[in-house]
């Protein structure tokens, strides 16, 4: 028996390959077929299943590409009612997959037809489960994003998963291994960690959901405390799992296009496109295309893309570093964005080589941004953090304004004030300034590097 977590950093998303005996299953598979293929392939075996925990609400799945390239049925648990081909599981029913089998455990809460998948060894004994979003470590699944208006509430969902993790995934060995869909920096949760499996022993004695004695009341009132609102996308993720989606290979073959600058520019300046920068954040201030929105590759990619561009039929095009184009396109289709138009040939250079404009942002060290502050600032410090992370400390005369809300507060700045952005290491101030700026707000000041020490000093001196 062979499991294999294939675990995707930018999402904070596990996917799985179990094999046995020349026989594969996978379960939550992201958007690209071939990883999955390609392990089944090294070894001669066959995909057989793919085991959907879940509508999934942060990514869309990949079960619809990777089942019409193997052959492989979908199964998802019980109620699941999508607009296309599966098997819907019996609770309690099991599937052979070679010499081992896979049982479902219906676990309604996170949402309705929430499986886990309790897979049995050789000889029957329960060994792991993969417990999608009911089950995290350190956490459970927050149960606000499935609810019908009229019909159900959170706190219903809450009540059904209190007794889903105590009847059905509880009872089970100390020993048994849980593989979660999730870990740290994933919306789909509060308290995660960034471990990515644990034992159900470990978790009864850490997980705060988990707790002896614990009254249904008490978990309720618990799971739901300190949510934050879930970003805009997750509706249109889950619609997209439900209905299914346009294939992988045709949204690389539309979105995966080179354009000369020219090409490039008149594409732009058709109505409702967004340019999208995707460089290094140090490399952007210093130059891009006017009007471009910065989100970094190599910062938490897909779940800002999905937070700060409403709507994943946005048309887009993208700026990106030479050789990471189709990996940009790839990863804003994992979360649903399918409607890339194409990306800068030759990356910004080309930009400024055919002499195009350029636009840039006042980019300041925190030791400036320090020296600044001591002889008085000519504008407002705004602190794009978390709520929990500005309580926790920041700068006195800082009001907050966290990064998934600005969106909404545009009316709120004015074009003659000048505004000093800054968040933990400036990926999210660059982010922010960039949608200022295409705004036309001139007057921005991106500190783009850590101001612990500041706050600390600050801090100090107020108190």
């Amino acid at each position: 028996m062979k499991i294999e977590q294939i675990y995707t950093g930018c999402l904070a998303q596990g996917a799985y390959y179990i094999e046995s005996d020349g026989v594969a299953a996978v379960i939550d598979p992201l958007r690209a077929p071939e990883p999955y293929l390609e392990r089944a392939e090294a070894t001669g075996a066959r995909v057989k299943y793919i085991f959907e925990t879940h509508f999934h609400a942060d990514f869309v799945s990949g079960h619809l590409d990777l089942a019409k390239k193997s052959g492989a049925k979908i199964v998802y648990g019980p109620g699941a009612q999508p607009d296309y081909d599966i098997y819907e599981s019996k609770d309690g029913e099991r599937f052979e997959l070679g010499k081992v089998t896979i049982e479902v455990l219906h676990t309604p809460g996170h949402t309705l037809e929430s499986a886990t998948y309790l897979l049995r060894d050789e000889e029957g004994k329960p060994h792991a489960i993969f417990s999608g979003d009911t089950l995290f470590i350190g956490d459970v699944g927050r149960p606000d994003l499935a609810q019908k208006m009229g019909e159900l509430t959170e706190r219903d969902l809450a009540g059904m998963l209190y007794d889903s993790l105590r009847n059905k995934i509880m009872p089970l060995p100390d020993d048994v291994i849980i593989y979660p869909a999730h870990g740290a920096g994933s919306a789909c949760g509060k308290k995660m960690s960034k471990e990515t499996q644990d034992t159900l022993g470990r978790q009864k004695m850490t997980n705060y959901a988990l707790r002896a004695n614990m009254s249904k009341e008490e978990f309720i009132e618990e799971v739901l405390d300190g949510l934050l609102p879930p970003p805009a996308y997750f509706a249109e993720n889950v619609q997209l799992n439900k209905r299914g989606y346009t294939s992988i290979d045709e949204v690389m073959r539309t979105g995966a296009v080179a354009l000369k600058p020219a090409e490039f520019e008149a594409v732009a300046n058709r109505e409702q496109v967004l340019i999208l920068d995707v460089r290094d954040k140090a490399e952007f201030v210093q130059g891009f295309i006017p009007n471009s929105i910065f989100i970094g590759l190599d910062g938490s990619f897909a779940p800002w893309v999905g937070e700060m561009i409403p709507g994943v039929d946005q048309a887009i095009l993208v700026v990106a570093p030479v050789g990471r184009e189709e990996e940009t396109i790839m990863r804003l289709a994992r979360v649903g964005y399918d409607n890339t138009l194409g990306y800068l040939d030759g990356g910004f250079a080309s930009w400024e080589a055919a002499g195009r404009e350029v636009d840039r942002i006042e980019t300041i060290k925190a030791d400036e941004f320090g020296q600044r502050l001591e002889v008085g600032l000519d504008g407002k410090v705004l602190d794009v953090r978390k709520p929990t992370e500005f309580a926790g400390a920041h700068l006195s005369m800082a009001s907050n304004l966290p990064l998934s809300d600005i969106n909404r507060y545009f009316h709120a700045f004015q074009e003659d004030e000048k505004y000093y952005l800054h968040c933990g290491s400036g990926y999210r101030s660059t982010i922010a300034a960039s949608m200022l700026k295409s705004r036309g707000f001139e007057q921005i000041v991106n500190v783009q590097d850590k101001v612990g020490e500041i706050v600390a000093k600050d801090m100090s001196g107020a108190a």
